[in-house]
């Protein structure tokens, strides 16, 4: 009997299989994944993980007997090696499985460093997936020397880390700035403040030209000759959607994999959700690299499958943990023409009249009240954000 095929077993595909049962589906539902563990949560991976705080099975979305227990096949250590569209079969593990409807939540993997300039030397890491900081661990050891390569919000959540761990962390940004790609001067500048604090040193406007050592990395040499010394590094640069699977089957791309509102792939009875998949979003195609979207958009495909013909209305909102600091995005900030400062607490993106997004600094509150404005469509007087004296919670009335 033919039923559910969901390849990807990652928040976007765990968040899928638990809707199309809540929902009622009966068919037979198969959960595929690369990795040994069930499907588990990633944001905890690089903090609380890493730091020993949280065991392995807290990680879990669910204990592996739930999918077990709701009908549901779950596929560990499998992995997809090819779509047949006109079969509608997948190939896993070597044996063909037929489905009524397959769903990619494949995700995304971290860039890496070339091996030409010492990406494949031991000691140097990436942030992503359960091996990643299983491997990179036992190296987060008092005293080391970190180098990290990126600063983006993969890169300085690492560099708090192993700055709260006691290593002696470099933080490497090619780009002026960083997070220059993701926010205003005003948030770069007070992160960067919170790690130089710290003890963490950022470098700006310079990029890696090569790792140094023999089999094992001990350095990073930088463009402009600067050699820094590195016990271990970490590359934070960001990550890419993977559609290699898609693409051999003949699914169209753009920036992942491209879906409509409602998460149809271009190919019958395809359909997309997370990481991996491009979708609409006010006039342009976007991809969405949040935990939150990862669960709406699954769930508004499970929808879709069950009948619903339902868009997916994403709200983006994201966080970034650093050291004792949380920082609250609500919003998108592309196409700011403006930022407006609420001292200490809130920097509110604004293009014309139009409120866009907000970056809260350790203020919940701030987030609230901007995440409530722009999913209501409204935009306060930029003055009255600026005052310290307004009570925020009077711009939602």
């Amino acid at each position: 009997m033919t039923g559910i095929v969901v390849v990807g077993a990652g928040q976007a595909g765990a968040s899928l299989v638990a809707r199309l049962r809540a929902s009622g589906e009966k068919r037979p539902i198969t959960l595929i994944g690369e990795e040994h563990a069930p499907p588990y949560q990633r944001p905890p991976l690089s903090k609380a993980y890493l730091k020993g705080e949280m065991a392995l099975e807290r990680l879990f979305l669910r204990p592996e007997a739930w999918y077990r227990e709701n009908g549901i096949e779950l596929r560990l250590d499998t992995r997809v090696d090819a779509i047949d569209l006109a079969d509608r079969t997948v190939i896993a593990g070597g044996h063909a499985l037929a489905y009524d409807e397959l769903v990619l939540t494949t995700g995304a993997v971290p860039r890496r460093l070339p091996p030409g300039i010492g990406g494949d030397l031991g000691g140097v890491h990436v942030v992503r997936g359960l091996r990643d900081i299983d491997r990179m661990a036992p190296e987060m050891a008092t005293g080391r020397r970190a180098v990290v390569i990126g600063g983006g919000y993969i890169g300085l959540e690492a560099a708090a880390v192993a700055s709260a761990l006691g290593l002696d962390v470099t933080v490497v940004e090619a780009a002026p700035r960083i997070l220059q790609r993701v926010a205003a001067p005003e948030t770069s500048d007070f992160i960067r403040k919170v790690h130089e604090d710290k003890g963490v040193t950022i470098r700006e406007g310079v990029g890696l030209a090569r790792l140094t050592g023999e089999g094992r990395v001990t350095g990073a040499v930088l463009d402009d000759g600067t050699e820094l010394p590195a016990d271990l590094v970490i590359v934070g640069i960001g990550i890419t959607p993977c559609t290699a699977l898609a693409e051999a089957a003949g699914i169209a791309l753009e920036n992942g994999i491209r879906v409509d509102a409602r998460g149809r792939t271009s190919a019958p009875h395809v359909w997309a959700a997370g990481d991996c998949a491009s979708l609409p979003y006010r006039g342009a195609r976007i991809r969405l690299e949040s935990v939150q979207n990862a669960i709406d958009q699954a769930e508004t495909v499970a929808d879709n499958i069950a009948g619903a013909e339902r868009d997916y209305d994403p709200k983006p909102w994201f966080w970034s943990d650093q050291y004792d600091l949380k920082l609250q995005i609500a919003g998108l900030n592309t196409g700011y023409d403006r930022v407006v400062v609420r001292p200490g607490t809130s920097h509110w993106y604004y293009a014309g009249d139009r409120l866009l997004a907000v970056d809260a600094l350790g203020d919940p509150r701030a987030y609230m009240v901007g995440k409530r404005l722009i999913e209501a469509g409204r935009s306060p007087d930029p003055a009255a954000v600026a005052d310290p004296e307004t009570d925020l919670k009077a711009l939602l009335r």
